[in-house]
């Protein structure tokens, strides 16, 4: 029995999505019935947005529908952290989080051995209390899986050593196993649309060309602009670790697609990481 206390409770539903249940489960069933299934098999990890569902929700479902009716035995969820600055990787070292079609499970026994291998990377509530881009991604898996645990990794400081430490780790300890992992991130914030579409266009050849070290190399450097540069970077590398060796962008947009407003938007990008 999960005790109240190790229950990590909903921060974004009513605002980032709909608190109401039923609601809910029908906006993300729409968003999945009106993305294309890639046929892509053997899937290691996909990138996703992590805005207000009105605005990515659509973008995030081009991801989530290529892993509809597959099976893994855990789900990792790399997110970074807008509300706290801390200087390590942090899992949550709770039970569960709850959105409002219920709980979703820690996967503990991987976390903890994630956590006993690296000392940059702690079990611990850090980056979890308030933040929206890891919940975000929960009703989708809640919709597409019935009983899934996940890993929910916050990252605190988005540098070299950390995105690199977590992506080997992940993909050296889990090598053997079928995880699938997810990189929550948004693309460029608040710049004319004509000057979004360049700047997210690099990030899109990036992802294309599946190059870690050159898409580590353009985030550090502030060549390119995603919040969530870091859990990306991590998830192409342990990808590759897991045995991807294909990248392939599903679905790009930003917010001025979507509300009509060109002036200042935000890009989203959906994209997988598989084995052909």
């Amino acid at each position: 029995m999960v005790s109240v206390g190790n229950i990590r409770e909903s921060v974004a539903a009513g605002t980032f999505y709909p608190g109401n249940a039923d609601v809910l489960r029908t906006q993300i069933n729409d968003f999945l019935s009106n993305a294309k299934s890639e046929n892509i098999k053997n899937i290691k990890s996909i990138i996703c947005p992590h805005a207000g569902y009105i605005y990515s929700g659509q973008v995030a479902a081009h991801s989530y529908k290529q892993i509809k009716g597959e099976t893994f035995d855990s789900i990792f969820i790399i997110a970074p952290s807008h509300a706290e600055y801390f200087d390590f990787i942090s899992i949550f070292n709770g039970d569960a989080y709850r959105t409002p079609l219920g709980l979703v499970y820690v996967d503990k026994e991987r976390s903890r051995i994630l956590a006993d291998k690296n000392p940059r990377i702690e079990l611990s509530k850090y980056g979890h209390r308030s933040e929206h881009s890891l919940e975000v991604q929960l009703p989708f898996l809640q919709v597409l899986f019935e009983n899934i645990k996940i890993v929910p990794i916050v990252m605190g400081q988005q540098n070299s050593k950390n995105i690199i430490e977590l992506g080997s780790a992940i993909g050296t300890l889990f090598k053997n196993e079928n995880i699938l992992i997810i990189a929550s991130t948004d693309l460029s914030h608040y710049y004319p649309y004509d000057t979004a579409l360049v700047l997210d266009g690099k990030i899109k050849e990036l992802v294309n060309n599946f190059d870690s070290e050159d898409m580590l190399s353009n985030f550090l450097n502030n060549d390119v602009e995603m919040c969530g540069g870091g859990p990306v970077v991590s998830a192409m590398i342990a990808s590759k670790n897991l045995g991807a060796d294909s990248s392939r962008i599903l679905n790009y947009k930003n917010s001025g697609d979507v509300t009509g407003d060109r002036s200042a938007v935000v890009g989203y990008l959906s994209a997988v990481f598989y084995k052909k």
